[in-house]
C-alpha cells in the first residue's frame, strides 16, 4: 500500500523562502503613501516595520535566506506532514487522489507561526520592545503572541469583536502567552472610540482592527506593527509550505493537478500556491491554483481590482488589489479569518492575469464538508480551512463524474479544536448563509479611492 503520511527530516527544512515577485509576468502597481499618494519608499515604512522586513517587502530576489535562529524555532513543528486523505477519497467514491499539507501541527495550531517567528525575530534584532497587531478568528493573534514570548517582546492584540465573542479559547490562549487583548473596535484608540460613538454595537472588522493596531504602534517609539497576511514579506515567509509540499510529493512520485487553499488576505493561499505558480509561469505546468473565499466576503470573485486602503481609517498605504471597499462590513460568519475586504496584491495580480483562479462558497456547505472531513480523517478543521476542503470535495466529485484520476493538494491551514462553539452552532442550531448587504457593498465600492 502506498504511503498515507509523507515526512521530511529537519535537515530538509528549506533554507530560503521563495519570492514570486522575481518571476511574475506582471507585478502589481506600487503601494501608494496614504498622504502624498506617491509610491511608497522604504523610509515611509520605518515607523511601523523593522529594516529587515522592509527589505523583504521590496526585494525582487528570487530567494531570501532564512536566518538560522528562525530555522531552529521552525524545528518545533516543521517540516509539517503531507497526508493522503484516503478515507475521504473512499467516502466520495472518487478516482482523484487527495493530499493535504497539515499546518495545524504547529504550536499555534495554524500556518500563521511561519511568518510570526521571522517577523518577531527581525523586530528583536532591530531593538523593538513592543508589537501591536490585529486578529480575526485568532489564529494570527495566537501565533504572534507565541513568537513574542519566544523572543521576549510585549504583544498587544486588537481582536475583531465578533470573533472575540465567538472564539473565547483563542482569546485565552493569547493571554497564556502574555498578550494584552482588546475587542475591536475598542476604547483604546481614537479610531475605535469614533467607530463606537457612531455605533456602540459595531461588531468590528479586520480593517477596523488594523487601524487600531497601526494607530497604537505609530504613537510609540518602542513599538512596531505586525501584519499576519496581505503584504509581500508575509507571503514570502509562508512559501515554506509549498516548498516542503513539492519535496514531499516528489517522494511519492506525484504532482498536483490542483492546488487549493482558503483565502482571506492571501498568506495561506500564497504559501502553498506560489512555489507551484513558479512551475506554471516558468515551465508551463498545467496546474490549477484555486483560492477559496466565503460568499459572505467575496473579495476575489466580486471585488474591484484597483487601489484601496488596507484599513478603515486610511492609515495604511493604498494597495493595488482586489477589494470590496474599506468600508464594507461582512456578515459575522464563523470563518473570522476570511472577513477581510481586500486581498494580497500578489495574489490579486495572479488572479487578474489568469494564473490563479477564485471560488466562493456559503458557510453551510463549507461546514458540511468540514464535518465530512473530520469524520473521515479524524481531524476537526478550522472553519477557514474548511473552505479549501469544500473546494477539494467539489473538484473530487467533478473528477468522479468525468472519470479523471486527478491529484488534488490542499492546505489544511489550521485545526478547529478552538472553534468548537462554531461546530456546536452548526450541529445543533444550524448555520445560515448570511447574505451580504448588496446596498452596503454597492456603497463601499462607490467609495473606492480614485488614483
Amino acid at each position: 500500500m502506498s504511503k498515507v503520511k509523507v515526512f521530511l527530516e529537519e535537515k530538509d527544512i528549506p533554507r530560503a523562502w521563495y519570492n514570486i515577485q522575481a518571476d511574475m509576468p506582471n507585478l502589481p502597481k506600487p503601494a501608494m503613501h496614504p498622504a502624498t499618494k506617491k509610491p511608497v519608499v522604504p523610509e515611509d515604512l520605518v515607523p511601523i516595520f523593522p529594516r529587515g522586513l522592509i527589505d523583504q517587502e521590496m526585494t525582487r530576489d528570487r530567494w531570501v535566506e532564512i536566518p538560522d535562529e528562525v530555522r531552529e524555532i521552525y524545528k518545533l513543528w516543521r517540516p509539517s506532514p503531507l497526508i493522503r486523505a484516503r478515507r475521504l477519497e473512499q467516502a466520495l467514491d472518487t478516482p482523484a487522489k487527495i493530499y493535504f499539507k497539515h499546518e495545524g501541527v504547529s504550536p499555534a495550531g495554524s500556518h500563521k507561526l511561519n511568518t510570526a517567528v521571522p517577523q518577531v525575530y527581525y523586530n528583536k534584532v532591530a531593538g523593538t520592545k513592543r508589537l501591536t497587531t490585529e486578529t480575526g478568528a485568532g489564529q494570527w493573534g495566537i501565533a504572534l503572541s507565541q513568537a513574542c514570548s519566544f523572543f521576549d517582546l510585549a504583544c498587544i492584540v486588537y481582536m475583531v469583536k465578533i470573533s472575540y465573542q465567538q472564539k473565547p479559547y483563542r482569546r485565552t490562549m493569547m493571554e497564556v502567552f502574555g498578550a494584552r487583548m482588546y475587542a475591536s473596535p475598542s476604547e483604546n484608540t481614537n479610531t475605535g472610540r469614533q467607530i463606537l460613538q457612531e455605533n456602540p454595537d459595531n461588531m468590528g472588522s479586520l480593517g477596523m482592527a488594523i487601524s487600531e493596531a497601526v494607530e497604537d504602534a505609530v504613537g510609540r517609539d518602542d513599538t512596531h506593527y505586525a501584519l499576519g497576511s496581505v503584504l509581500n514579506h508575509v507571503l514570502l515567509h509562508q512559501t515554506i509550505i509549498g516548498l516542503e509540499a513539492k519535496k514531499q510529493l516528489e517522494l511519492v512520485d506525484e504532482y498536483p493537478d490542483l492546488v487549493i487553499a482558503c483565502c482571506g488576505g492571501g498568506s495561506n493561499f500564497g504559501g502553498i500556491a506560489f512555489p507551484f505558480a513558479y512551475d506554471k509561469i516558468k515551465e508551463g505546468a498545467p496546474v490549477r491554483l484555486i483560492a477559496v473565499e466565503p460568499s459572505a466576503c467575496p473579495t476575489l470573485t466580486r471585488g474591484h481590482h484597483g487601489y484601496d486602503y488596507g484599513d478603515v481609517a486610511g492609515y495604511t498605504p493604498l494597495l493595488w488589489m482586489y477589494s470590496l471597499g474599506k468600508d464594507f462590513m461582512p456578515p459575522g460568519i464563523h470563518a473570522g479569518g476570511l472577513r477581510y475586504h481586500g486581498a494580497s496584491p500578489l495574489v490579486s495580480q495572479l488572479i487578474k492575469d489568469g494564473i490563479a483562479e477564485a471560488q466562493s462558497y456559503g458557510q453551510s456547505a463549507v461546514f458540511d464538508s468540514g464535518v465530512l472531513f473530520a469524520r473521515c480523517e479524524g481531524i476537526i478543521p478550522a472553519p477557514e480551512s474548511s473552505h479549501a476542503i469544500h473546494s477539494a470535495v467539489v473538484e473530487a466529485l467533478a473528477a468522479r463524474e468525468a472519470g479523471e484520476a486527478k491529484t488534488i493538494l490542499f492546505n489544511l491551514s489550521g485545526h478547529g479544536l478552538l472553534d468548537l462553539p462554531s461546530y456546536e452552532s452548526y450541529l445543533h442550531k444550524g448555520l445560515v448563509d448570511s447574505p451580504i448587504s448588496e446596498e452596503g457593498l454597492k456603497k463601499a465600492m462607490a467609495n473606492l479611492p480614485q488614483i
